[in-house]
């Protein structure tokens, strides 16, 4: 079992309570293992056919005392529940995922409460409200700075649907393809902003822009269709629609 009693138990070298401290307390620094597993990850995977995955990952937990864990939408049950939510980075080619990243979300619960997070040994800089996307390009930002080949970021809606997060994909000069919500609002690329003077009242203090947006479901209502497969999973081809 994946404790620390029959860990110990495995090798008479260790006590307990020595291993106990090494893992509860958490004073080393994970950054030299993390760049070699890069550094390898790279040589399995990396190149200019790679992916760079930015995705949640849920772990269900009971009670309220492990680090980040409240009411939240845990993918792996596929609904709302008790849970600690985490941003996953896998590079993948063909057929293999190697796992890069795994960074934990701090929901406001835990943000918002100084004292429950210095109890549960959260590290002072971590001590910040962060949204997921800001932890994922922290992450890619890692990713790129350690040397390793990618061709391409994918990402789900609940990443895709920040526009902040899209325009520092750009930013960076990545290339890029992310979900979005169906309710997204989408402008046409020579979209313009304008600042009309109002004949009465107050005046202006935002630019807007020269068309109303449309969703990006409306927009994509009288597209052509076609169904695409791409490869064989474990309960068949996978496909989708494509416009």
């Amino acid at each position: 079992r994946k404790s620390v009693q029959p860990m110990a138990a495995r090798d008479s070298g260790v006590s307990y309570d020595q291993l106990h401290h090494f893992i509860g307390s958490g004073v080393w620094d994970a950054s030299a293992l993390e760049t070699a597993l890069l550094i390898e990850a790279d040589k399995l995977v990396g190149g200019d056919n790679a992916w760079l995955i930015i995705d949640d990952t849920a772990l269900p937990k009971k009670g309220c005392h492990s680090v980040g864990v409240a009411p939240q939408y845990a993918s792996a049950l596929g609904k709302t529940a008790n849970c600690q939510s985490l941003v996953s980075v896998t590079l993948a080619s063909r057929e293999v995922p190697v796992m890069v990243g795994l960074r934990l979300f701090l929901p406001e619960t835990w943000t918002d409460d100084q004292e429950r997070m210095a109890r549960a040994g959260v590290p002072t800089e971590r001590q910040i409200a962060r949204t997921k996307p800001e932890i994922a390009l922290e992450e890619i930002d890692r990713v790129i700075g350690s040397g390793v080949r990618f061709g391409c970021v994918l990402a789900d809606s609940g990443y895709g649907s920040s526009g902040p997060f899209r325009q520092a994909l750009s930013e960076r000069g990545l290339l890029w393809a992310v979900g979005l919500s169906r309710r997204q609002n989408v402008y046409p690329a020579d979209v313009a902003l304008v600042f009309p003077v109002a004949s009465t009242g107050k005046r202006r203090k935002y630019h807007i822009a020269d068309r109303p947006p449309v969703s990006a479901e409306a927009m994509l209502a009288g597209e052509k269709w076609q169904k695409v497969s791409w490869r064989r999973g474990t309960k068949g081809r996978l496909t989708c629609l494509f416009a």
